[in-house]
């Protein structure tokens, strides 16, 4: 079990003098440490009652006094107010036992909040950590915390699966209590069966937390959905005494895996068919990937574009398919965070990520220092590329320890491996919680180089070295372009060193160190000009030739013996398995997206589905009608968002006019009925 620390707020002992007890019968004494990020003068903040909301009836406000509520997120910095990068405790209080109020905190700039900390009797009861837009509010209860307090925050276990790729069951915990949690007991349910009960060691004061994975994970071996909750069963070898926060459930939909159609590819020559050009606007593109929810059914295509305006990218719905669609998209920061970018990875998490393949995104290409390295991005239609969250655009999260990124692989949830071009290594990225649309707080990421690995990029910053993630295995296997070989490395292996890395950071994070000892091989070391885009399918690793215009076919269970060659045109890059086993491939070239298909048109695809039941209309506004006429007595909808977490849910005998969806903001959803498959729905105003 791998357990990681993060986000740890500053523990305040209450030593400056205040007298305990001095409150009214029923009420308790509240201090409140206030955490001031690196622009402390944009903090403004109020105590008021529950539901009152800003400049109602503030009972204490703290902060610039020169800063309205009406100014949250104005990209204002007044002068005045706490200092940066402090701590100040305000209070303390008296206020009502029992009773629910509001921490309501401005910052007038609109990027990182400050964070607060709550103490009732001295003792820790809460913390709000720095993130969020420009209002957040954080409500509280006034009272002292159970001795032994383990919390569960949030599920990091996958939504999207396939047949035979272990699942890492994943939740961050929080020490809820009043003193120090030294070991828990986890356990995790399927659908209801069987426990898988394990004990974690943790050493989480009042207020920390954690990310635990279990050891023990979890394989499915059938597509469907299933619910997957994870419990607290103990604390320090007792019982929890606060049993309310102690369990969280995922959702997890799994697919068929997809089929290894090598023997089709090269027993005769295949199919192929380019799907996309620049009439689809593809403007010298690198890289692609699927969105793994596949009923979403979108392929998203990464150009590279040019430096002054930053990448883009394509994304297709239906792809290749009669009735295809596109829709090209550049976000309004792209300049920076999506800085020619050499590869795209989907998570199993609704986002993605991208690297840029730039020395410094700030425009810098030499001498300054390259604040650069991988994006993470929601793939929500409501966030991606939208332009309301200000001068940071969409992006979700980004890291800069990686100049001239020349691949990226997903591993689970928001950890992502990159090729660093620059320092000629690999480096493991994970973003950990994002800090939302259009912020800038990294500082919970971890950070693992891993220095022993050499790999070197195209000299003239064109050609990628990509990389994938075998998820059955955990090895990471990486295009060395400047070697003419690919490697793999372990990524189960290995032991954080001792010291820091010798290059950056040029910022905070929880945790940055290189990794020695990893285990890692040339597997092909021949036979290759320009090697580029890579991809496992099955047992058989795909790896495209820039120069010859080749995709070559590898066994890898035979020692990595090459099968076979499929010529498909030089300027060939980054390639990927469609979900039906058919190879799709990107032409940075002649910008095109490509597909190759069996000289036999019928291998692999699977026999339409009929689905018993329908959603219209679709894309929905206000109302969503469920058809189901097959549907049972007693069926439930449900309706997810993109993150898991549940939006809506009924009885269907009782919506037999409409799904009100009103309040729902925009974005994609999933809609599922007992016994029936789920399908994709989205809110479009």
């Amino acid at each position: 079990m791998r357990i990681q620390l993060y986000a740890l707020p500053t523990l305040f002992l209450l030593a400056n003098g205040h007298a305990f007890g001095q409150c009214d019968s029923g009420e308790l004494e509240v201090t409140i440490e206030v955490q001031t990020d690196q622009y402390g003068n944009e903090t403004m903040w109020q105590l008021v009652p529950s539901g009152a909301g800003c400049n109602a009836t503030p009972i204490f406000q703290g902060g610039n006094p020169a800063i309205d509520c009406s100014e949250a997120g104005s990209m204002a910095s007044p002068p005045g107010g706490y200092a940066s990068n402090s701590t100040v405790e305000e209070g303390p209080f008296c206020l009502t036992a029992g009773g629910v109020f509001d921490l309501i905190s401005i910052d007038s700039f609109g990027d990182d909040q400050a964070s607060f900390v709550i103490y009732v009797d001295g003792v820790y009861a809460a913390a709000f950590p720095g993130v969020g837009g420009g209002l957040q509010v954080y409500p509280f209860t006034v009272a002292l915390p159970a001795e032994r307090d383990l919390a569960i925050l949030s599920s990091e276990t996958s939504l999207y699966g396939e047949i035979g790729l272990p699942v890492v069951v994943a939740v961050t915990v929080k020490n809820a209590g009043a003193s120090t949690i030294t070991s828990a007991q986890l356990a995790y349910t399927l659908n209801g069966g069987d426990a898988v009960t394990e004990t974690v060691t943790l050493d989480l004061a009042p207020g920390e937390q954690t990310e635990v994975e279990m050891s023990t994970t979890w394989v499915p071996t059938a597509a469907g959905v299933d619910d997957l909750q994870v419990q607290v069963t103990g604390v320090n070898g007792d019982t929890d005494m606060n049993t309310v926060n102690d369990a969280i459930t995922r959702e997890l939909t799994t697919y068929e895996a997809i089929p290894d159609l090598t023997e089709f590819y090269l027993e005769e020559a295949p199919t192929l068919t380019m799907v996309a050009n620049g009439d689809q606007d593809i403007a010298v593109a690198r890289d692609l990937d699927f969105h793994p929810d596949r009923s979403r059914n979108e392929l998203w295509l990464i150009n590279k574009d040019v430096f002054n305006t930053g990448g883009s990218t394509v994304r297709f719905s239906n792809p290749g398919e009669p009735d295809q669609e596109f829709l090209y998209q550049r976000d309004p920061a792209a300049r920076h965070f999506l800085s020619l970018p050499t590869g795209i990875a989907m998570g199993d998490n609704n986002c993605f990520a991208t690297c840029p393949g730039v020395y410094d995104a700030n425009g810098n290409q030499s001498t300054a220092t390259p604040f650069t390295g991988p994006t993470l991005w929601s793939a929500d239609p409501a966030i991606y590329a939208q332009n309301q969250f200000g001068p940071l655009g969409s992006h979700l999260d980004m890291l800069h320890v990686t100049p001239r990124s020349q691949g990226i692989a997903h591993e689970r949830w928001n950890r992502y491996w990159v090729v660093d071009g620059t320092n000629q290594d690999v480096v493991m990225h994970d973003f950990k919680g994002d800090h939302g649309p259009g912020q800038d707080y990294h500082g919970n990421a971890i950070i693992h180089r891993y220095t022993e690995v050499t790999v070197t990029r195209d000299p003239n910053n064109h050609i990628v070295s990509h990389c994938v993630m075998d998820k059955r295995t955990g090895w990471l296997y990486i295009v060395d372009h400047g070697g003419q070989r690919v490697l793999r490395l372990d990524t189960r292996t290995g032991n954080i060193a001792a010291g820091n890395p010798s290059f950056g950071p040029f910022e905070s994070y929880v945790q940055y160190k290189n990794v020695t000892g990893a285990t890692w091989e040339v597997v092909i070391d021949g036979g290759l000009s320009a090697p580029a885009g890579i991809e496992v399918v099955g047992n058989t690793l795909l790896v495209s030739d820039h120069g010859t215009g080749e995709i070559i076919f590898y066994d890898m269970n035979n020692d990595f013996a090459e099968r076979g060659r499929v010529a498909v045109g030089t300027g060939v890059m980054g390639i990927k398995a469609g979900f039906d086993g058919r190879i799709w491939w990107v032409n940075a070239t002649n910008s095109t997206l490509n597909r190759m298909d069996p000289a036999n048109a019928n291998v692999g695809v699977e026999e339409a589905q009929t689905t018993p039941w329908s959603i219209h209309p679709n894309p929905a506004n206000t109302v969503v009608r469920v058809v189901a006429p097959t549907a049972e007595a007693g069926t439930t909808v449900t309706i997810h968002d993109g993150a898991g977490r549940l939006c809506l849910e009924t009885p269907l005998s009782v919506v037999v006019n409409g799904l009100d969806v009103s309040r729902l903001p925009n974005g994609v959803y999933t809609v599922t009925l007992d016994g029936h498959t789920t399908q994709r729905l989205v809110i479009a105003r």
